[in-house]
């Protein structure tokens, strides 16, 4: 019997409206595939033989996420789903529909399988905008098995799913179409009559195909939608050049975004490569922020940090620099303050490396934490009172400045940290000077341990002149 429709909305599974509808539809809803082997790209997930492939034909498909960028083919997916497994189709959106309507699909689905014994699939594009409470109300009607959900999002399921879904669904990722295989579904386009452009007589250059596919980023949609633009360019037996793909593309978009996953990876592509030594690696990725609209000040937070982090005391002029620029930027505003940017992205890649500030900082708050009570030594308190001066407080405290190198041996640590190195110098940039330092002063505090030098009086340097400071 023909599937019911709830509330006037189509719960059918075909792919396709009538014909009359399919007219009015853009190129790249016209051209969906109807069978699995028209389905182009995805192979680690539809290739014959693979896990994804076979639940399909064998009609034994349980709840799922699809997570990819846009155009990687996730809805018609989840129709060619429906329509191999015989189940009904339901597509809900996540922006315009609320928890009320997936109330009203559920007993609709119920009645469907009492009256029929057919499946639902319901298919919850952008899955991501519902909020953890409103995601909860799919989890009795997945356990139960009422609907088979198919959840597509662009954003990482990790962070955007709640756990008890993630656990009841399998995450299964589509990646970016590959150049090959957008020429293919645009040859396609271009050839078949009834679906297509076909009809019109148009003739495509290769080297025009190729520069749509790769300027397309692996979304098919994008690509269907720029050679349609094309062909309603250049007319009815007309033809398709580069120069007439350029002018439908107009302006290639970035993908990018501000407050999704993909604004994360790039962020970290780029403190990598200052990391890493890499100023064009940097560069890119900055430039793919700045084309995106990222906030500049995100990058400068970011890079501000890798100088103390990854750069530290190995090369002290880094934060000051990376701060300058911000500052810069402030004054100069988009275009030029671009340049600060740039200068501090390739000075902070080119700089000498060094995590020690880093490790210093946690190994002490470590410390800090195992030893919450551990008292002040005396000698390094204030005694501002005559109290404190009786219970010893700053009695045998040395004034590092009454001698001319400006050090005296002397412990600043508590008693179970005496003798606690949090800090090590590195072997590069101004680090190396730092260790010099230390060494020298490590000097000073083992001749000051000796019987010889415990006599000598603050300031006396040895006779033969080894301990001048550095």
């Amino acid at each position: 019997m023909p599937p019911k429709r709830g509330k006037g909305r189509d719960v059918g599974t075909s792919l396709f409206a009538s014909a009359r509808d399919a007219a009015g539809a853009p190129l790249a809803a016209r051209m969906r595939p109807r069978t699995l082997d028209e389905y182009v790209g995805q192979q680690h997930l539809l290739a014959p033989g693979r896990p994804l492939r076979e639940a399909i034909e064998q009609g034994r498909v349980g709840s799922m996420i699809f997570w990819g960028p846009p155009g990687t083919g996730k809805t018609t997916l989840a129709r060619l789903i429906a329509n191999t497994t015989d189940r009904a189709f339901v597509p809900f959106s996540a922006v315009t529909e609320g928890v009320p309507r997936v109330r009203e699909i559920v007993a609709e689905a119920a009645e469907r399988w009492d009256a029929e014994g057919r499946g639902t699939i319901l298919f919850v594009d952008e899955i991501h905008r519902f909020n953890r409470g409103q995601q909860d109300a799919f989890l009795p009607h997945v356990e139960s098995g009422t609907v088979t959900l198919v959840g597509a999002t662009t954003e990482n399921p990790s962070f955007e799913i709640v756990g008890a879904l993630l656990s009841r669904t399998r995450v299964f990722v589509l990646e970016p179409l590959a150049p090959a295989d957008l020429a293919l579904l645009l040859r396609r386009a271009l050839a078949d009559a009834e679906r297509g452009l076909g009809a019109q007589g148009l003739a495509a250059d290769d080297d025009a195909l190729a520069l749509l596919s790769e300027v397309a980023d692996g979304d098919a949609r994008r690509a269907l939608t720029a050679l349609e633009a094309a062909a309603e360019a250049v007319g009815a037996g007309g033809r398709i050049t580069p120069d007439v793909v350029r002018e439908a593309l107009q302006r290639r978009v970035p993908r990018y975004d501000k407050a999704g996953e993909e604004h994360f990876n790039i962020l970290s592509a780029y403190h990598k490569s200052l990391r890493g030594s890499d100023p064009h690696g940097a560069l890119y990725w900055m430039a793919r922020m700045i084309e995106g609209g990222e906030d500049p000040m995100t990058i400068f937070r970011r890079a501000i940090a890798m100088a103390s982090e990854d750069i530290g005391l190995a090369d002290p002029e880094a934060l000051k620099l990376a701060i300058a620029a911000r500052d810069a930027y402030h004054m100069l505003g988009a275009p030029e303050g671009y340049l600060p940017l740039s200068q501090m992205t390739i000075y902070l890649a080119t700089a000498p490396k060094s995590n020690r500030s880093y490790m210093a900082l946690h190994a002490a708050l470590e410390a800090a934490r195992a030893t919450p009570a551990a008292p002040v030594p005396l000698h390094i308190r204030n005694a501002p009172t005559k109290l404190m001066k009786e219970l010893g407080y700053h009695e045998g405290y040395q004034y590092a400045h009454a001698v001319p190198e400006a050090y005296i041996p002397q412990e600043y640590l508590p008693e179970e940290l005496r003798g606690t190195a949090f800090y090590e110098p590195g072997p590069f940039g101004f680090e190396r000077e730092i260790a010099k330092r230390l060494a020298w002063w490590a000097e000073r505090r083992q001749r000051a341990s000796t019987p010889d030098d415990a006599a000598r009086p603050p300031g006396e340097t040895a006779p033969d002149g080894a301990d001048d400071a550095p």
